[in-house]
């Protein structure tokens, strides 16, 4: 028997790691209030956008969901790698054939385990950077509060006393508020744009590589099955001693081979675009003028400057406590409605 024999050997960085060096760790793999339970995960839905400004109460929401679907897949990585040894230990009791194969599918399914939990390092990365965009939208929101609150008072005035020598110093605060209030609006444009095309560009990436590479580990593992003889026999018929144990080990080396030296450049799936689309793209880019456009036709080639390298979470900005300040709002929430009114009535006076 091959018992010992694992997918790596060692863990030398693959070619995938090389060309785009891998993510931290995800932020949901620590840091826990309510454990792993289906407790945390329903509250965090409900509970999400509960607290903080109004403009980013959406994405806030957003930004919640993803941690439960990142803890949803970080659970059936694990949930797989336990299969994947419980499988090599049933098969431990049958024939040799099946004893062998059942051995090398486990170590397959194990494989596919821990692809699922690099998945979720990188597709931390997408949830960080739209995080960033909740952030931008929080730091407008009191611009525009402040500008709604003199508009307020102007306009109570009026009403109240049309003469007041106070309503042309609400103006002037208006004018320079209004000016404030575009500078933010302006930036909040600008990087919704930018974040919302990297943090897809992350998890289209991922998701291409954690497929394709799943699709290699279904390819080998339906030549491991081949190994296996399904010949019907006869009560009292013996079947041929099984040989297959150098070819079991040589298609799990394939197999790593195959996964080890697989890059995004040399993808297998390609998505090709209809001509009507590249027309239509096309037409677009014209409008745009200057041959500055965007052009959906280029669309698998990777954004300049995203695909260099993984961006640290600390790069996207209050994002170090983050989760800190996230998991002590749940704490603060699970205190009971009466506090969170409270709260709210003394943040409205």
């Amino acid at each position: 028997m091959h018992r010992t024999y694992s997918m790596r050997q060692s863990r030398a960085p693959t070619a995938s790691q090389i060309e785009t060096p891998p993510p931290p760790s995800s932020s949901t793999k620590h840091g826990r209030l309510f454990g792993r339970s289906n407790f945390g995960h329903n509250f965090r839905s409900k509970a999400a956008g509960a607290f903080g400004p109004d403009l980013a109460k959406k994405l806030t929401q957003l930004v919640k969901m993803e941690k439960n679907v990142m803890r949803t897949m970080e659970l059936v990585g694990r949930e797989r790698m336990e299969v994947a040894q419980q499988l090599s230990l049933w098969g431990e009791g049958c024939d040799d054939d099946v004893s062998d194969v059942t051995d090398k599918l486990g170590v397959l399914i194990y494989e596919i385990g821990e692809l699922e939990d690099q998945f979720v390092d990188r597709y931390d990365q997408y949830r960080v950077t739209i995080k960033s965009i909740r952030n931008i939208e929080a730091s407008v929101q009191p611009s525009r509060d402040r500008k709604q609150k003199i508009t307020d008072q102007i306009a109570q005035l009026k009403y109240k006393d049309p003469n007041s020598p106070r309503i042309v110093v609400l103006e002037q605060e208006l004018v320079r508020a209004e000016a404030e209030s575009l500078v933010a609006e302006a930036q909040l444009s600008n990087i919704t744009r930018e974040k919302l095309k990297a943090a897809f560009t992350y998890q289209f990436d991922a998701l291409r590589e954690h497929c394709e590479k799943m699709a290699i580990i279904a390819g080998f593992g339906s030549h491991l099955l081949e190994l296996v003889d399904d010949t019907p026999v006869t009560p009292g018929e013996s079947r041929p001693a099984y040989d297959g144990y150098e070819a079991s080990k040589a298609i799990i080396q394939d197999c790593e081979d195959a996964l080890t030296n697989w890059v995004q450049s040399k993808a297998t799936v390609k998505a090709s675009l209809s001509t009507r689309a590249r027309t239509l793209s096309q037409r677009r880019k014209n409008k745009m003028g200057n041959g500055e456009g965007h052009d959906l036709s280029q669309q698998d080639n990777a954004m300049p400057g995203e695909r260099d390298s993984w961006v640290p979470a600390s790069q996207h900005g209050e994002y170090e406590n983050e989760d800190e300040d996230e998991d002590d709002e749940e704490m603060e929430s699970s205190r009971g409605r009466e506090s969170t009114s409270f709260n709210k009535e003394a943040t409205t006076a």
